[in-house]
């Protein structure tokens, strides 16, 4: 079939594994999710444009076909026409899994100005939904008191830099939002969904001394990161927000997207005539499927889909129950 007259259907991708020094194996154990012979797996990137990671369509029509391909061809169909008019081939957003076996480095990410001058890149800003935790596990998201450039210095100097960072428990079902600049890092025993820019710049701080399978220390960007940090101290790092079954959640909105969660055990319908986005479903938890005009497609835990701006209406029928985040580029 000529993809010219291809009718665009929601589109899963084959997933990109990526081993960590700091990775582990729930990927496989609870997402069910094989990543071969791989030692570890850290992240999965479910949808992506990042050059050298560019998702492929796992099935369907378009199988084989690249996701930057599907852009150039389709435009505005495929992720909306304010958001092409906006970002052309580049797909804006970036979906992974994150397995944490061990603390990943504390770090932070550039904004946007910054990125674009360093390198030629957008910014990162991005959000955190914990969908399984161990025991005690917990992670580190801003300061726990007023910082400046000048305390932040001396106090990393000194070897205390984690004595002014913000720790938070983490359990399933928290959420946690990161714009740019802000000093983080994903702690041991936490495994969650992250919807991000489309960006893979990151400065680390601070590595805990570790050594990597070369058994060298990994590079660290201690002063390219001095611009990149936000030192103000906020109130509150993890978001609140209150479940309702089988209606929506927002959990998070800022220029870059918009995340809803819905957790359901029935029928729901999604009408998106006049969002002019595409939209990305990633299943947290149980397992559904979509039903729309053209035929029906299933999704599980450990799963995204990518519905194209022209779908208008989708109904997602449980099988038991089921947990999605649902993600679109914010109005």
């Amino acid at each position: 079939m000529s993809t010219l007259t291809t009718t665009l259907y929601p589109l899963r991708f084959e997933s990109i594994y990526k081993d960590k020094l700091w990775g582990g194996q729930k990927i496989r154990e609870v997402l069910n999710k094989d990543f071969g012979d791989l030692p570890n797996c850290g992240e999965t990137w479910e949808i992506s444009g990042v050059p050298g990671n560019v998702s492929v369509v796992a099935d369907g029509p378009l199988a084989g076909r690249s996701l930057r391909d599907l852009i150039g061809e389709f435009k505005g169909a495929l992720v909306g026409e304010r958001v092409y008019a906006e970002h052309g081939d580049e797909f804006p957003l970036l979906v992974k899994f994150i397995d944490a076996n061990d603390d990943l480095s504390i770090q932070v990410h550039p904004d946007d100005e910054l990125a674009k001058e360093r390198h030629d890149s957008k910014g990162k800003t991005e959000m955190w939904y914990i969908i399984q935790a161990d025991e005690g596990s917990s992670l580190i998201s801003g300061f726990n008191q007023p910082v400046d450039r000048a305390k932040y210095q001396e106090v990393f100097e000194q070897g205390k830099l984690t004595d002014i960072l913000n720790r938070e428990e983490a359990e399933a079902g928290d959420v946690f939002f990161l714009p740019a600049g802000r000093v983080h890092t994903i702690g041991k025993g936490l495994l969650l969904a992250e919807i991000q820019q489309t960006s893979d710049v990151t400065y680390r701080i601070y590595d805990f001394d570790r050594v990597g399978a070369d058994g060298q220390k990994r590079e660290l960007h201690v002063e390219q990161a001095l611009d990149a940090i936000d030192y103000q101290q906020y109130d509150e790092y993890k978001t609140k927000y209150e479940d309702h079954p089988n209606s929506l959640v927002n959990l998070a909105k800022c220029e870059y997207f918009t995340t809803n969660k819905l957790m359901a055990d029935q029928t729901v319908s999604r009408h998106y005539a006049g969002l002019d986005s595409f939209v990305i479903y990633v299943c947290v938890e149980g397992s559904l499927t979509l039903h729309y005009d053209e035929g029906r497609t299933s999704l599980r835990q450990g799963q995204a889909v990518l519905l194209p701006a022209t779908l208008e209406e989708i109904e997602l029928r449980p099988e038991g129950s089921f947990t999605i985040l649902e993600s679109y580029v914010t109005n």
